[in-house]
């Protein structure tokens, strides 16, 4: 037997008020309506729930030892709406930030409090991601905004806006040939070992990699990194040199490792990205933050 809420709703009316009528009022129905509604549940249950006569209206021995079932059913539901409602609205507020490493440079707290200024019921939280994913959770919706370096791979999937363009430094071992020089030209690291990203970065990973200024050369890979303490540790221990941002080189710029400056390769773009198809407000808002913070010598968002 499937029994409906509004059924044990308009049940309970009856049985609080006594009167076929001042519950309708109550319940905002019709008297025949509600008559008709009762009528049903009690052929449902195969027994009447109310003795019913010219002035007064009791419920009946089957009534009785219904309503407490229906008034704990009916509450039951009430609190699971509002889990619900909780839990949706905490789905709407949540903002998942996600990046590989964090982004520093002042970013995170200049992004969160432009967002919450906007959207005060906001709750960005952080997704730590590998550097085997260039898009930080982008690709499989496990992030809804992302720190990312470009250029992205499928870039077309998604829209960006650039919050740091910085020169690239290279990250030497202790002890390197070229450690004592104010800067080096890209040329003469090309035979130098490489630490690389993981293949699945892709595009990434041929940036990091500067197989544009390569002249066709291929690089030699002294080993594959996935995280900043891994980087450090294998610079340190000669195993490669590895590229990276300015803004990046105190993770790994420690322990005797130096860096220096490179001519003839582009600089770095780091830039907070989403999905093309995700134009949620809060998304859009992180955005236009990204974009407030990055200043207006930045270009806008790329579409």
């Amino acid at each position: 037997m499937d029994v409906h809420g509004r059924d044990l709703r308009y049940f309970t009316a009856v049985a609080d008020e006594l009167s076929f009528t001042r519950a309708a009022e109550r319940l905002y129905v019709s008297q025949p309506a509600l008559s008709k509604q009762i009528r049903a549940l009690e052929r449902q249950l195969g027994a009447e729930l109310f003795v019913r006569d010219r002035r007064t209206v009791r419920l009946t021995g089957v009534g009785e030892a219904l309503l407490p079932h229906a008034r704990a059913l009916l509450a039951a539901w009430e609190s699971a709406e509002e889990d619900v409602r909780r839990v949706r609205a905490a789905e709407r507020n949540t903002l998942v930030v996600g990046m590989s490493t964090s982004p520093g440079r002042g970013l995170l707290p200049a992004l969160r409090s432009r967002l919450l200024a906007a959207h005060p019921d906001a709750r960005p939280a952080l997704h730590q991601v590998g550097w085997a994913d260039p898009s930080a959770g982008l690709a499989d919706g496990s992030s809804d905004v992302a720190f990312v370096w470009l250029p992205l791979p499928d870039g077309e999937r998604y829209r960006s806006v650039v919050v740091a363009e910085e020169p690239r430094l290279v990250a030497l071992p202790p002890g390197h040939r070229l450690a004592g020089r104010a800067a080096v030209d890209f040329a003469d690291l090309l035979d130098e070992p490489f630490l690389a990203l993981p293949a699945e970065a892709g595009a990434l990973r041929d940036y990091w990699l500067a197989l544009d200024a390569r002249a066709g050369r291929a690089p030699r890979i002294g080993g594959v990194v996935s995280s900043a303490e891994e980087t450090h540790e294998a610079v340190a221990n000669g195993q490669g040199v590895v590229l990276l941002a300015v803004g990046n080189a105190p993770l790994i710029v420690r322990d005797e490792v130096t860096a220096l400056p490179v001519r003839g390769i582009s600089p770095s773009r780091l830039a907070v990205a989403a999905r093309h198809d995700d134009s949620r407000p809060l998304v859009r808002a992180y955005l236009a933050a990204a974009a407030a913070a990055a200043g207006p010598e930045r270009p806008p968002i790329a579409d």
